[in-house]
């Protein structure tokens, strides 16, 4: 297993600053929330915040509550800095879902986006639970296979992207019940995973390594390698 944090794509997603890059982009992103009821008084997590594109919008857009997480301390930098450019009240901290330091009971609506396939899930699971008050709800755009690969070939996608596990549908279902989620929901959206019709930013580093630059080319080739085979899900689940 690659420490959580650790890998060649996501130093590259920090270096190069990339938002948006989870499966259908902020387009997807601003769909799934328009289902939600957010409002000016929704207290709402960020998981995996990254340079906080997600969180900003939630707060301009819904006048919400917002916190951003994020274990990388480059994303949580360029998240800090894209809040103080737009004068928003958004709470950008470093963490891990794993073990948050948060207090129980806190948040309306806990969001993750391409976050939690890099984490321990059955850990971040207890820990969003526990962090959601009665009644809250947790929605995410997640990693999602549609078939299991080959063991050397899980291993060099793990190796790759950091994964910590490569999860089915019924495996989050059924991660979902035994933590204790109810009214669990899991849609596979119409468009596959290379489909992205926003297009990412990229707030750079000033000093970025060379071989990152042939992550993108890599990460590209693995989509086309697995396409039908990689997928996603939106999944969701309340805390009753």
């Amino acid at each position: 297993m690659v420490p959580i944090g650790q890998s060649i794509y996501l130093d590259f997603l920090s270096k190069f600053g990339v938002s948006g890059a989870h499966p259908g982009g902020m387009d997807l992103t601003k769909e799934i929330l328009l289902k939600e009821k957010i409002d000016h008084t929704s207290h709402i997590l960020d998981v995996g915040c990254g340079t906080g594109q997600t969180a900003a919008y939630l707060a301009t857009h819904y006048g919400a509550n917002v916190t951003g997480m994020d274990i990388n301390p480059i994303m949580v930098e360029k998240a800090k800095i894209r809040m103080a450019q737009l004068q928003l009240p958004v709470e950008i901290i470093q963490g891990s879902i794993e073990d948050c330091f948060l207090e129980d009971h806190t948040f309306d609506f806990i969001i993750s986006e391409s976050v939690l396939a890099f984490a321990n899930t059955p850990k971040s699971l207890k820990e969003i639970l526990r962090l959601l008050k009665n009644g809250g709800r947790f929605v995410a755009n997640e990693l999602t296979m549609n078939q299991q690969l080959a063991a050397p070939l899980k291993e060099e996608v793990k190796q790759f992207y950091g994964f910590d596990s490569l999860l089915m549908e019924n495996d989050w279902i059924n991660l979902l019940k035994n933590t204790g989620f109810q009214n669990i929901q899991v849609h596979r959206p119409q468009y596959s995973l290379l489909e992205n019709h926003t297009i990412p930013e990229f707030h750079y580093s000033e000093n970025i390594e060379p071989e990152l630059f042939m992550v993108m080319m890599e990460h590209f080739n693995n989509m086309y390698k697995y396409e039908g085979i990689m997928d996603y899900r939106i999944i969701s689940g309340a805390k009753m």
